[in-house]
């Protein structure tokens, strides 16, 4: 059900680490809200879907501060991430 992480982190070069750190953090708050969402999906009890999605919501707020991070430590990663926003711009007119 949740992802592991992808690499073994005690066989990264040590200018890496944090990077890859980072990139597990992501990793996993993604899996948490894949999670909640889907319980929330699930559950007919309208109390546990509020706090579930909630919950989420504050996962999403966490993949945000990693990513702030990593892109601070990662400026190929920035760059990227920036040319793959101009080519969906560029694809969908929008």
């Amino acid at each position: 059900m949740l992802s592991k992480i992808p690499i073994d982190l005690t066989k990264v070069q040590k200018n890496d680490i944090n990077k890859e750190i980072l990139r597990a953090a992501i990793i996993a708050e993604l899996d948490a809200i894949n999670l909640y969402e889907q319980m929330a999906a699930l559950t007919t009890n309208e109390n546990i879907k509020k706090i579930l999605l909630d919950v989420a919501k504050e996962e999403k707020t966490h993949v945000g501060e990693f990513q702030t991070l990593l892109l601070r430590e990662d400026k190929e990663q920035m760059n990227e991430l920036e040319h793959g926003k101009e080519e969906v711009e560029e694809i969908t007119g929008i």
